[in-house]
């Protein structure tokens, strides 16, 4: 999978589509990433007790994973933020480095 975590990227369809955020987790089983702040869900969870007595549950908001097909990875060109791919090159002692393809700079 060619996005990492810590990666930035752009969600380029779907419901949230033109937000930005950090990768949090990568799931390359399941080609799903976790982005902050981008399709949040909400899950209703059980009440029940802590052990200091404190009541919990209620509805709770998270993000939940997004397809890997569905983000862009975002690098800077010119002071702008721009989407591009990501390719592949091996360097001199033969290290793998992923390359953006729309500007031809390491990541």
């Amino acid at each position: 999978m060619k996005i990492k975590k810590g990666d930035l990227v752009q969600v380029i369809t779907g419901k949230d589509k033109g937000k930005q955020g950090k990768v949090i987790v990568a799931y390359p089983r399941e080609d799903r990433v976790l982005v902050e702040g981008v399709n949040r869900v909400k899950k209703h969870t059980k009440a029940g007790q802590t052990a200091r007595g404190s009541k919990t549950g209620g509805i709770v908001t998270t993000e939940a994973p997004v397809h890997v097909s569905n983000v862009a990875l975002v690098v800077e060109k010119d002071g702008k933020k721009v989407t591009t791919r990501v390719g592949y090159r091996f360097d001199d002692e033969g290290n793998k480095i992923r390359v953006a393809k729309r500007t031809g700079e390491d990541i």
